[in-house]
Formats: structure tokens, sequence, C-alpha cells
């Protein structure tokens, strides 16, 4: 890798990891991207275009082991930026769901996360210089019926970057930002097995656009962007409607079958 500044970013093989990578390396960022499939090594070359030095790690960050091996792969070189997008979601009811693929949503959006913010976050604040983006959600606004571990894990995210960023106010060279997309056009409902409902057929936001608005919000310290107007109304909404109003409006865009409803 080169001397410049290094980024990394997790959840990269797809989405809005992927869109973001792209920018940064656009911004001149040396990369480290991290997914756990083989299909970020071909997102890499992707990324190599723009003329910075990238690394791919494949990993699996709902483990402490993988979160570890993602920090490895710097070889000890300082990290000036991170975009903490990795997640995963699983649809239908909670009690039909195995523990695994819950623990696997939990364990991937909240412990992998936190344990990677808190090993950038040390060095940063130590040399008060860094810039952090975490992908939360507006779903953590909204009790997710038929997708209560995903809504919950990010309400988790949401409120726990708003109390890390008072933690280092004092670090004013440090900065967390937290993009909180709506429903996204990526691989995410697929993979939580939500094709067949009305959110996982509904036309969905550009993730290019997200991460752009992500990124120009992180670069200039802001603390929240949410992405796309129509999902800066159902935040508001979502602020003062009852939550059995919420949870119920939900179902209906989240329950298998939905989309013949």
């Amino acid at each position: 890798m080169t001397s410049g500044k290094l980024a990394i970013v997790t959840g990269a093989s797809t989405g809005i990891g992927f869109e973001l990578a792209h920018v940064a390396a656009k911004d001149g960022y040396d990369l480290i991207v991290v997914a756990d499939e083989p299909l970020i090594e071909a997102a890499a070359k992707d990324f190599r275009q723009h003329g910075t030095q990238v690394e791919a790690v494949e990993a699996d960050l709902s483990t402490l082991e993988g979160v570890d091996r993602l920090l490895n792969a710097a070889g000890g070189r300082q990290i000036d930026l991170l975009c903490a997008n990795a997640g995963r979601g699983v649809g239908h009811a909670f009690l039909e769901q195995d523990v695994a693929d819950w623990r696997k949503v939990i364990d991937t959006n909240i412990t992998g996360t936190l344990y990677l913010l808190q090993k950038v976050l040390r060095p940063m604040v130590a040399r008060n210089d860094g810039k952090v983006l975490i992908t939360g959600s507006i779903a953590g606004f909204i009790p997710g019926a038929f997708h209560a571990v995903y809504n919950g894990s990010k309400a988790f995210i949401d409120s726990f970057a708003d109390a890390i960023r008072n933690e280092i106010k004092d670090s004013e060279g440090v900065t967390v930002t937290t993009l909180m997309p709506g429903a996204t056009d990526t691989e995410f409902f697929e993979r939580a097995d939500m094709l067949d409902t009305k959110v996982g057929q509904q036309e969905k936001d550009d993730p290019a656009k997200v991460a752009q608005d992500g990124w120009d919000a992180l670069m200039a310290g802001k603390a929240h962007i949410i992405s796309g107007w129509k999902n800066k109304v159902q935040a508001a909404a979502a602020h003062v409607a009852p939550a059995s109003m919420l949870a119920e409006q939900h179902r209906h865009m989240a329950e298998p079958g939905s989309d013949k409803k």
C-alpha cells in the first residue's frame, strides 16, 4: 500500500458499501474492503480502476476473529476513515426464526460493529484525527413487525452512535456520522428472505445516491444524514406516531405474502 490516507469499508461487495468504496477510492483513499463472501475480490478489482491501492479481505464480521482479521490487514498502518456499513437482516415472524439466524443479525449489526468501532476509534481519539461513518437506518425508528430483530438492532446502532458522538466530543478532530437510509435497491431483501413482501417488491432508493449522501455528510462532519426526502418524512412521522400504529404499518410492508395483498 502507499503512504496516502487509508479507509476501511465493510460490507463492500455489494449495495451501499460497494458504492461507498467507489466514492472513497475516487477521493484518493487507499482501501481495505471486506465482506463475508468471495465476491469481495471481484469488487476490489472495480475499485482499483480509480488508481488507489485496494486490499480485499473475506471475513465474517459477526465474529471478533473476523474483525481482528480485517484490522490485521492494515499491517499497523493508520486508519484514517472507517465506513462501518456491514449489516444483515432476517425476515418472517420472530417465533419462527432459528436462533442461529437472529443471532447472526445481532452479532453482525451490533457486536461486530461495536468491536470494530472501539478498535478504530481509540487511536483516532488518541491522535485527535479521523472520520467514521456508521450505517444505521430509519428502521431504527420503527417497530419492525416481521423484521423485528433487524429494526431493533438499528435502533441500538442509531442510539449508540449518538451516545459515542457525545462521549468523544472533546476530540474535535474525530467525527462520527450516522447514515440512515430507507429501503435501498440492494441484495438485502433477497438475503433476508423478504422477496415475497411488499417492501421487498416496491421501488427502492439508488444505493449510489445513498452512498454519496452519506459520504458528503461524512466529509462535512455532520452528525446524521437521512438519505431521501420520503425517508425524511417517514422518520419525522415515526417520532410522533404511536408505536402500535407504526408496528401495524410495518406489518403491512414486511409480512410474508404482503406483496400479493
